[in-house]
């Protein structure tokens, strides 16, 4: 594997972790379990 392909490898490997990322945030219910999740750690 060249460097090259390495590198668009690389490239869609970020490329499908922020997306991934992105859809996590879209849910609702994503994001009631993360607010519970830091706020117990003030508890």
């Amino acid at each position: 594997m060249g460097p090259a392909a390495r590198k668009v490898l690389l490239w869609v490997a970020i490329t499908a972790a922020l997306l991934a990322v992105f859809a996590l945030y879209t849910s609702p219910q994503m994001m009631v379990v993360l607010g519970d999740m830091i706020w117990a750690c003030f508890q």
